[in-house]
């Protein structure tokens, strides 16, 4: 899928590129689809395991979730800059497979929910509800890593704008 892209490989194209049959191929995957979904879904995986370490790390909840959220946004933009094609396949799975984009979500809402679960407990935040604020992170932030806003990550002021949006952020989750 990198070298051809996700739209040009074929099934043929990744068994030769494994030294496979074609056939080995649809043992596993019943579709060209569900083999891009598969590449997309462990390179989603291992997006979350890299941003697992800010949520069991110590230290003030508010600095590992702006460090979470930065290295977020640095990932996504060093995947779409240094592997263009595999960005291109989760870009376009991404449109396709609702299941695989709702479970990655999942995982980073559920990653977020946990620092600030214990920036409350730390008494560095107010948030009633974790689960449903780190939503609401996720899509204030969604500019910075959300892959319909690929073409803006190369704009100057990318970190500046992150910043102030981490401004309006920190400052609704600080105790007063």
């Amino acid at each position: 899928m990198r070298r051809f892209g996700p739209d040009k490989a074929t099934v043929v194209d990744v068994a030769r590129s494994l030294g496979v049959s074609h056939a080995v191929i649809y043992r596993h995957f019943d579709s060209k689809n569900a083999l891009r979904e598969a590449v997309t879904g462990l390179w989603l995986d291992k997006a979350v395991e890299a941003l697992a370490a800010f949520v069991t790390g110590r230290g003030p909840a508010d600095q590992r979730l702006h460090d979470w959220l930065l290295a977020l946004l640095e990932g996504k933009r060093r995947k779409a800059r240094e592997d263009p094609a595999l960005f291109a396949t989760y870009a376009t799975t991404v449109d396709r497979t609702s299941e695989l984009v709702l479970r990655h979500y999942a995982d980073m809402v559920g990653q977020v929910a946990a620092i600030l679960r214990d920036g409350v407990a730390q008494g560095i935040f107010v948030c009633p509800d974790p689960t449903t604020t780190a939503d609401a992170v996720l899509q204030a932030t969604a500019p910075f890593h959300d892959p319909l806003h690929v073409a803006e990550w190369s704009e100057p002021g990318l970190e500046q704008r992150f910043e102030s949006v981490w401004t309006l952020i920190i400052s609704g989750l600080a105790t007063r």
